[in-house]
């Protein structure tokens, strides 16, 4: 089931609602480039263990509305608490991937953790994607800023190269067919906004207010969010619990998907 929700007067939000009578809730936020799609693999198990698995696409992605403007960390969580509080969610799971973590850790800090009862980050964005002067653990900028020039000059060029570094195992041309329709469904001025909202902004001070129990998974081949922002965001947040992926980069979701889905289901239950 499908809704459009309203985050602002000339803005929707595509939401996909699979068992919706489920006993427990997970939303799901997905990375960049792609949308809700990229669960599919855990919206093909998890409804049969009773769940109910909501996905979002963000704002510029999927079937979501691509507004010029408002790509912020601040702007994109205020969208997830438009869609929480429109389908009157409450003891929820959050989970984000890689941006869509980013995502949730701003909303867990800038809203409270709004009905949000645990937090699952897959190969989260965070706490900063590039290095810092204090943070050396990060992308070298010019790395994202190839992403961002290369939306802008050749977007399908640009989204074939990052699928083929998304991946630590081999993937079939089919599914990296699939992979990059999924990221040519944005807009590309959204998807050059997102890269350079988590090229700019960092997440050091939302850490510290997150109070729910926290699952970090992160591949320890992530060329994208590299595993020492997993160990970092170890670090930062009490109450989290870090499990590697040996055999994954950044889309441990369908390299070990079986992985996940069972760690998930351990952490919900």
């Amino acid at each position: 089931m499908g809704y459009y929700i309203h985050v602002e007067p000339d803005v929707r939000i595509y939401t996909e609602d699979i068992n919706p009578r489920g006993k427990r809730t997970i939303l799901f936020i997905h990375g960049w480039p792609a949308n809700h799609n990229l669960f599919e693999y855990q919206f093909n198990e998890l409804p049969g263990h009773g769940f109910r698995c909501i996905g979002v696409d963000l704002r510029g992605f999927g079937k979501s509305d691509k507004p010029w403007k408002k790509y912020s960390l601040n702007r994109m969580a205020d969208d997830i608490y438009c869609v929480i509080r429109s389908l009157q969610l409450e003891n929820i799971t959050l989970v984000g991937h890689s941006v869509g973590g980013a995502v949730a850790l701003r909303y867990m800090s800038r809203h409270c953790g709004y009905q949000v009862s645990k937090l699952a980050l897959l190969g989260a964005a965070a706490p900063s994607v590039v290095q810092r002067p204090d943070f050396p653990h990060g992308l070298p900028i010019e790395e994202v800023n190839r992403l961002i020039e290369g939306t802008y000059q050749d977007r399908p060029k640009m989204l074939e190269e990052f699928g083929a570094s998304f991946f630590h195992q081999k993937i079939s041309r089919p599914f990296a067919e699939w992979f990059l329709n999924m990221g040519l469904e944005a807009a590309g001025w959204a998807t050059a906004k997102v890269a350079k909202a988590f090229r700019d902004e960092t997440l050091f001070s939302d850490l510290c207010e997150i109070h729910v129990p926290t699952l970090i998974l992160h591949g320890i081949h992530d060329q994208v969010c590299l595993y020492p922002l997993a160990t970092a965001l170890h670090k930062g947040i009490l109450r989290s619990k870090l499990v590697p992926f040996e055999h994954s980069g950044h889309g441990l979701m369908w390299e070990e998907k079986e992985k996940l889905n069972k760690e998930l289901i351990k952490f919900i239950n």
